[in-house]
């Protein structure tokens, strides 16, 4: 008897281990495993170490919900991986304005940047994902888009002058090696080789054409505030994407320009558009910035598919002729007077009914913008809401 007892370990006579630390309860980290086990979800195996808030926040919710669970969808999948990459990189993450159905608001059946078709769960450079388009800022409404694998990669943790800066590079001739692969993008506007000017130097320029480190470049400009020159120099060579938010006046109306050919009546419109320029010269040159947008897009025909038409849309702005005509016109108005123009044309019902003004301080909410989108150490994660204003100060919202 007194051998077999030798050689029982010692740890069975110690006190029984707690098995669940509750220090993390109600943390960031507790509260993702707690969202898997309510979807019955396995957080991933990195984070089903003992004493990670995550696996203390799942084992606790496994306990608690058992089987009485809800269906894990594709966009709640998404929703949990974007909350944990987010809070290993200490990054904001607004629960309460970015959920599952904003994730399903957002999604695009073409990648903008690189115009393929999506694909979903492949593993390949075309599958769907969603990323902050300031990277300066937090995952908030507002500040996400879907686009390929493939350009999300290039654009890693750039600014949109550092992405200006790469089209510089290959039309310098920095890159030699994908003269052929944008040789069919078409031509770009020459502003692009003016504005901008970010000091970053891609690891792999490569990884997109020109065109397609262009409208990655525009495409970031829209969540980053600039100064109006600046924003008035860039063409629009994407629309904004669902949800998005435009933080600058002038393309809040170079937006609401060029969406005026997406449904009938545009001749009407066009006209009352002109009548709420602040001058004569100004009116004369949103008409004859739209007398060359609409002969553009007369001559590229029209098509009953929404993306080819968006397509066609943007094709229009890498027109040299549309972006002086446009810089005409952006330079004679002020910031103030883009945002009166949008506002008073969003009163009058000459903006897409999906489109509404939200004051800058509530767009930009939980965006982190003050601590570069991470997380700030005395604050915690962001929980910020956003409601629904009509009439307020800028930016504008382009939604679904």
């Amino acid at each position: 008897m007194s051998a077999v007892q030798a050689t029982l370990p010692l740890e069975f006579n110690r006190p029984t281990r707690v098995v669940h630390d509750w220090a993390d309860a109600g943390g960031t980290g507790f509260e993702i495993g707690w969202d898997h086990a309510q979807h019955r979800l396995t957080p991933p195996v990195m984070h089903l170490q003992p004493g990670c808030p995550v696996r203390q926040g799942w084992e606790a919710g496994r306990i608690v919900f058992g089987p009485r669970t809800r269906h894990a969808t594709p966009h709640v999948r998404k929703w949990l991986q974007l909350r944990l990459s987010a809070w290993q990189r200490s990054r904001a993450f607004c629960t309460l304005q970015v959920t599952p159905a904003l994730l399903r608001r957002i999604c695009v059946p073409m990648c903008p940047i690189v115009r393929e078709p999506l694909t979903h769960g492949t593993g390949g450079p075309l599958d769907a994902s969603v990323d902050r388009v300031n990277n300066d800022a937090g995952y908030a409404a507002g500040n996400l888009a879907v686009m390929s694998v493939r350009a999300n990669g290039a654009k890693a943790h750039y600014m949109w002058d550092d992405a200006m800066n790469f089209v510089r590079q290959i039309e310098a001739g920095a890159l030699g090696a994908i003269d052929g692969l944008s040789r069919n993008e078409g031509p770009l506007p020459s502003s692009l080789t003016a504005a901008g000017g970010g000091p970053g130097c891609g690891p792999d320029l490569g990884a997109l054409t020109t065109a397609q480190w262009a409208r990655l470049a525009v495409l970031m400009s829209y969540a980053t505030p600039l100064p109006h020159a600046v924003a008035a120099a860039l063409p629009m060579l994407v629309l904004p994407p669902p949800r998005l938010r435009l933080l600058n006046a002038v393309q809040c109306l170079q937006a609401l320009l060029t969406l005026q050919f997406t449904r009938e009546g545009y001749t009407q419109r066009i006209a009352a558009l002109a009548e709420l320029m602040p001058c004569p010269t100004t009116r004369d040159a949103l008409r004859g910035l739209m007398h060359t947008l609409l002969a553009r897009r007369i001559a590229a025909g029209f098509s009953a598919d929404a993306t080819a038409l968006r397509r066609a849309l943007e094709d229009l702005w890498a027109d040299p002729l549309v972006l002086r005509r446009w810089q005409r016109l952006a330079l004679a108005l002020t910031e103030t007077q883009c945002e009166r123009v949008v506002r008073e044309a969003m009163r009058r019902g000459l903006a897409e009914r999906a489109v509404r003004w939200l004051p800058r301080e509530l767009a930009t909410e939980g965006w982190a913008l003050e601590s570069r989108g991470y997380v700030s150490p005395s604050h915690g994660q962001s929980t910020a809401t956003v409601e629904r204003v009509e009439a307020a100060s800028r930016p504008v919202e382009l939604a679904a």
